[in-house]
């Protein structure tokens, strides 16, 4: 009797519970291939209610809130389904079978990333970064950010890539020569790259403590990967002509192993802008083996090199000669274009991960990596012969019509152009507007009994080498402690030997090149005093060669924290970073302080974060994040010249980085909205330059001319970014959607940075000095370049039920500014080298108007792009088509002040002049680019 009256309550506890609850059941599958698709988030929106789908993509939620509810199915590699769904207790609803899209069955171009890197003059500059964080993410202004407005170098929240973390595996990919990625590294691997999870500025990750621009983490392990096979063919107009990758993955087989592979070729005779030709490869493996339910152990290894040739940036002279898409840096050989400025990369990688699942709440993940390889730039060296530079400033007609008779004591000499022969310079570089290189050939042969023989060349091609060998070591640990919290921990150790030589590629039809500097006498033009005037021949060192040697340590640890209507963590990283540069060569400008270690570089950091997010209901949440941290100086900004000496910039101090953002998102089936507000300050950043100034130096202050090449230095330059972003997606019927993204941001410097100048020249001299204070630069509240600062996007989509699309937008960008010179905004600008004294012609006023930061027009961009997809037997065929600047406008994406003109009177004659010989030079976009893509899954 009283086991059937337990059983009785029982069964009626049961009842009850069951009534105050309603089950959600459904299949998960990929649209694609119709396959059930395992271990699929699926989430009622703002609660904590989650489960996965099992192998057979099945899944059953209980949900004991009562009502109209968001349901949530989540997985990489595919678009977020968000459905309206009705609560009704002590039901079952059956949600059917749900459909997940391929996050790239639009086959959006990747590409986009290379596309930006041409048209660089530093390949690992902040847009790549921008774009590469981006490309996956669903969020309608990061879409914009990626795709719309990267042609533009669009950086998100003005940040460059070096703000950002990039992780393979769990280990951070950024390299410590400059903290950014080496994008290169990656090219060609799009179909075995799309396991990516982001965080988007200060929010949490899982993996790192992470930068104010945010993490990406990519991973690669094998059983990840759905099985089968795809084939990718594209064409482009753009950095390459064609492309064509082939993937296969195994999937997990009865006996615990799985592989992917994949191979991948992008090629172009000649790229968008004149000889700029390219030619990469890539080859990717990655093997699982499954050692029983708890641990499993991935090899992964890839290898992508690639050679491409780079465009240079221009003048308004040399594009109003020439046109946009006009490179100084090619000319006919045997009737070819020959680049000679192409940069070559083959950096192999390695790695085996560890994967542990200690139990149902407790992963620990581990991993080592070994990274080798090289990375070129090459460029022409010539000794005792004219500049091969066909935009050689002597070459141009501005330096005839610019030009000024000598001042007449204190003051400036007159105005006297020489238009005949600024006409004549015209003709002749019209007809010589590229490098010649059979002059070179011919320049380094002489006469003899069979005609020209090789002799001592005058011109070379070189390449200037970085061969990094890195090794790292990671783990990191998630732990969920109890339904409220969860930990997160981890450390990355790095060492880093980073060989730097210059390397004779071409003696051009010589016999052998010197190895000195020409420009200096006796010892001090040589490269290497234990070897003096060595005769150097193809495949030898000369010029420079040392060693970075580096060694880091970054560990981090996190606590979360959820409930039903607050969720917030707080983070913690400390960072330990250990330079030292290895002279190899005894250069004979700095005798005592080039060969052999320096002294080490020490820096060690803190860092905090922390935010939290209130759910206000269903649809709509409110979360704040914000994180200070104090980093290490790059090693490529801790050494004032690392080619020639051991100097480590004086004062050099590690960075501070204060972050914060509040964000309030509201998510429907038909509307999705974002609006963000940010604020970011780094302060006491460093920067390295070289250049070749006029009229820098007084006389009588250790130095008698007043022309030198020189490295300038500035350190506590600071840098503060506000803004704001909006995120606005609304499905007007289920085949009609639109977009509106909005960026508004304030970019500036916010300090007046220390400059100074360091003259090799003087340091032949004894007791003579080789490094000058030039005091403040006037940069405070100078715009940041390199980025449009506001933008706006327009777009309409629409998605047909029989698998095809068709999209547009519209893109309105401005505020993008010119990278200003800072040795110009200085005291030491307004005084005459000559006497010491302030020039009498400089006005506040005139000033003013020649150190005006130049601002770039608006832009207008038009972009559509389109698609359709085939099931046909079993098999899919998506065929992808855009066109990006549909009305071909051709604009300048960003460009810098030449620092030559390094006082007042010299800038004033050569700008007063109406052609000046040294103005800015700039960097155009691409016009009218298309791609084209087919994808086969087989």
């Amino acid at each position: 009797m009283i086991k059937k009256y337990f059983g009785f309550l029982l069964l009626c506890s049961f009842n009850f519970a069951f009534a105050q609850e309603t089950i959600f059941r459904g299949i998960v599958i990929d649209a694609k291939t119709q396959n059930p698709l395992e271990n699929v988030v699926v989430t009622i929106q703002n609660t904590s209610i989650t489960k996965l789908t099992s192998k057979t993509g099945q899944f059953e939620l209980h949900s004991s809130v009562n009502g109209e509810q968001l349901l949530l199915i989540h997985s990489q590699g595919f678009k977020d389904l968000l459905l309206k769904i009705q609560s009704k207790f002590g039901q079952i609803v059956y949600l059917g079978t749900l459909q997940l899209e391929d996050l790239y069955t639009d086959e959006t171009p990747a590409a986009l990333i290379t596309l930006l890197d041409t048209d660089l003059s530093d390949d690992n500059s902040s847009s790549e970064m921008t774009s590469g964080l981006l490309q996956s993410s669903k969020d309608a202004f990061m879409q914009a950010s990626g795709f719309n407005w990267g042609q533009a170098r669009f950086k998100v929240r003005g940040l460059d890539n070096e703000n950002g973390t990039m992780m393979l595996n769990g280990m951070t990919m950024n390299k410590i020569y400059d903290r950014r990625p080496q994008w290169n590294n990656w090219g060609g691997l799009n179909n075995v790259l799309r396991n990516q999870e982001f965080s988007i500025g200060a929010a949490v990750s899982n993996y790192t403590f992470g930068g104010v621009l945010g993490t990406q983490q990519i991973a690669t392990r094998a059983s990840l990967y759905r099985k089968g096979t795809q084939l990718t063919f594209s064409g482009s107009n753009s950095a390459y002509t064609w492309r064509a990758i082939g993937t296969y993955a195994s999937g997990m087989n009865a006996s615990g192993w799985a592989y992917a592979i994949s191979a991948g070729k992008r090629w172009a005779g000649e790229g968008y802008f004149e000889g700029t030709n390219f030619n990469a490869d890539s080859f990717f493996i990655s093997v699982e083996k499954k050692l029983n339910n708890r641990q499993s152990l991935n090899f992964t290894g890839f290898y992508t090199p690639n050679s491409r040739g780079k465009n240079s940036p221009n003048t308004d002279e040399a594009v109003a000669l020439m046109g946009e898409k006009y490179s100084s840096y090619w000319g006919f050989q045997s009737d070819k274009k020959r680049n000679a400025r192409v940069k070559n990369i083959e950096e192999p990688l390695f790695m085996l991960n560890h994967y542990f699942k200690i139990d149902e709440k407790n992963n620990l993940n581990s991993g080592i990596m070994y990274q080798f390889g090289k990375v070129g730039n090459t460029n022409i060296d010539y000794q005792n012969a004219n500049s091969p530079d066909p935009v050689y400033y002597r070459k141009m007609p501005s330096y005839f019509s610019s030009l000024y008779a000598k001042d007449h004591g204190e003051f400036s000499g007159d105005f006297t152009p020489d238009y005949q022969n600024a006409e004549k310079s015209k003709t002749t570089f019209l007809s010589n507007s590229q490098i010649d290189w059979n002059a070179m050939y011919l320049a380094n042969q002489k006469p003899g009994q069979n005609g020209y023989e090789p002799a001592q060349s005058h011109y070379v091609l070189y390449e200037d080498r970085t061969d990094d060998k890195t090794f790292a070591l990671n783990s990191t640990l998630n732990s969920l402690i109890n339904s409220n919290l969860s930990f997160d921990a981890g450390m990355v150790y790095r060492n880093l030997k980073s060989h730097n030589f210059q390397y004779l590629l071409d003696l051009l039809g010589g016999e052998y090149f010197v190895d000195i500097d020409p420009f200096y006498k006796g010892n001090l033009s040589q490269s290497d005093l234990q070897h003096p005037d060595r005769q150097v021949k193809e495949g030898d060192v000369y010029g420079y060669n040392y060693n970075f040697l580096a060694n880091t340590i970054d560990a981090f640890t996190q606590f979360k924290f959820s409930y039903n209507k607050f969720e917030f963590y707080l983070g913690q990283s400390y960072s330990i970073s250990n330079y030292q540069r290895e002279g190899l060569y005894q250069n004979g400008i700095y005798a005592k302080n080039s060969l052999g270690k320096s002294e080490r570089a020490t820096f060690e950091n803190f860092g905090f974060k922390g935010g939290f997010t209130y759910k206000i209901s269903g649809r709509q949440l409110f979360f704040f994040n914000g994180e200070h941290l104090t980093r290490a100086p790059s090693l490529r900004n801790t050494f004032s010249n690392s080619r020639l000496n051991n100097t480590i910039v004086n004062g050099i101090e590690s960075e501070n980085v204060t972050s914060v953002e509040a964000n309030y998102v509201y998510r429907s089936p038909k509307l999705k909205l974002r609006f963000t507000a940010y604020y970011t300050l780094i302060k006491n950043t460093s920067k390295t330059s070289f250049f070749y100034a006029e009229g820098i130096f007084e006389k009588g202050t250790g130095y008698d001319p007043t022309d030198a090449f020189v490295s300038q230095t500035l350190t506590k330059l600071d840098k503060k970014n506000t803004g704001a972003e909006l995120s606005f997606e609304y499905q007007i019927s289920p085949t009609f959607k639109t977009t509106f993204s909005a960026a508004y941001g304030n970019f500036i410097y916010s300090s007046n940075p220390n400059v100074s100048i360091t003259n090799d020249a003087n340091a032949s001299k004894d007791g003579a000095q080789t490094t000058f204070d030039f005091g403040r630069a006037y940069l405070k509240n100078y715009r940041q370049a390199g980025t449009p600062q506001n933008a706006v996007s327009f777009g309409l989509e629409y998605r047909d039920p029989k698998f095809w699309w068709l999209a547009t937008n519209i893109n309105y960008l401005t505020d993008n500014y010119i990278d200003v010179s800072p040795i110009s905004r200085t005291a030491q600008f307004y005084i005459n080298p000559v006497n010491g004294f302030p020039f009498p012609e400089a006005t506040s006023e005139r000033g003013n108007e020649l150190l005006k930061q130049e601002k770039f027009n608006p832009v207008t961009l038009l972009n559509i792009s389109g698609g359709k997809s085939w099931r046909v037997r079993q098999k899919y065929i998506g065929l992808f088509a855009s066109i990006n600047n549909l009305l071909n406008l051709v604009y300048k994406t960003g460009g810098f002040e030449q620092a030559r003109n390094a006082n007042f009177r010299a800038l004033n004659q050569d700008v007063s002049s109406g052609t000046p010989s040294f103005g800015p030079k700039y960097y155009y976009s691409y016009g009218r680019i298309y791609f084209l893509n087919l994808t086969l899954g087989l």
